[in-house]
């Protein structure tokens, strides 16, 4: 059987894959820059093409059976486009990299002179962030409210590390069902009341038209002053406008954002995430998506990707299949 490999951030991988599988495939890869003519006869006998991306300017793909995406988010994936019979599967994995990038931004938030007196007493040799010279006080992550929007798999994730630390731990989602270590949950149409309790919010929701711009400036305007968002679900998820006048008028403490509004091409790695400078307030702390980027996620993820395969191969039904 064969798999077409196609896009530059998978391009290297097809040696991951045939390590793990255990059914006989070819492979062949592509980029985006290639032109899709030179696609087309690879796709003509493909039975699977790996990819972020699906719409209506590939070529024909009589043989096909299944559309993998690398990833969990399908948003380039159009479904109207997919061919009749072909099935679309997404992959995880990326649960616990994410999780414990939250872990991080939280307690950086808590302990607010780790940075600065790491470097002061690095470079200064001062001991002004010191206790013993009474110092700055740093706060604690225990006793909080953390509130964790979106309670799917880095939701869950989440919860379990927020309440080893002796937090009170709320969710908000679409479905209200039982979830180990939250406390209480609401569903999306009580947000404000869920919002007026956190001192953190954790956004690991997907983006759909129920969370399309969830955070507006009335969501904003529920938070406490004083608490802080942290985004690793969306960017969309958040209002651009909103989140914007939140964090410059100081509405709310802080945000840790590692999801973003416009994301780079292999051609221009410095473009802007937003038509916003939020690298120009003291209250924000931007990444560029790189919380679940981590070892362990490619691992897992590739080793969905390969049983995957083998069960296509072997006839048997498919892991994450969204059609």
């Amino acid at each position: 059987m064969k798999v077409v490999f196609y896009g530059s951030l998978i391009h290297h991988l097809p040696p991951t894959l045939l390590a793990k599988v255990k059914t006989l495939w070819t492979v062949e890869r592509f980029l985006e820059k290639d032109p899709k003519e030179d696609l087309a006869p690879a796709l003509a006998d493909a039975d699977v093409l790996i990819s972020l991306v699906w719409n209506k300017t590939f070529p024909a793909t009589p043989k096909l059976k299944l559309i993998q995406s690398p990833g969990t988010g399908v948003d380039s994936i159009d479904f109207a486009a997919v061919p009749p019979g072909v099935r679309v599967c997404n992959c995880y994995g990326h649960a616990e990299g994410t999780a414990e990038y939250v872990m991080l931004a939280l307690l950086l938030w808590c302990q607010m002179s780790f940075v600065p007196s790491a470097e002061s007493f690095r470079t200064e040799r001062s001991w002004r962030y010191s206790g013993r010279v009474n110092g700055p006080i740093n706060e604690e992550l225990h006793g909080k409210t953390v509130g964790i929007v979106g309670l799917g798999a880095i939701g869950k994730a989440v919860a379990a590390r927020t309440k080893a630390f002796g937090t009170r731990v709320l969710g908000c989602n679409r479905t209200l069902r039982e979830v180990p270590h939250v406390d209480a949950q609401y569903p999306l149409d009580r947000i404000e009341e869920f919002l007026a309790q956190c001192d953190f919010v954790v956004i690991a929701a997907a983006l759909a038209p129920e969370t399309e711009r969830l955070f507006d400036a009335k969501r904003f305007a529920a938070m406490k002053p004083s608490a802080v968002l942290v985004n690793v679900g969306r960017g969309h998820i958040m209002d651009e406008d909103a989140l914007w006048a939140a964090l410059k008028d100081k509405r709310i403490r802080g945000a840790t954002l590692d999801v973003w509004y416009a994301y780079p091409s292999k051609d221009n790695l410095t473009i802007a995430p937003s038509k916003y400078p939020f690298h120009e307030l003291d209250n924000v702390w931007m990444t560029p998506h790189i919380a679940a980027w981590t070892t362990g996620m490619v691992d897992r993820r590739w080793s969905e990707i390969a049983e995957n395969l083998d069960r296509l191969a072997r006839g048997e039904p498919l892991r994450h299949q969204l059609r």
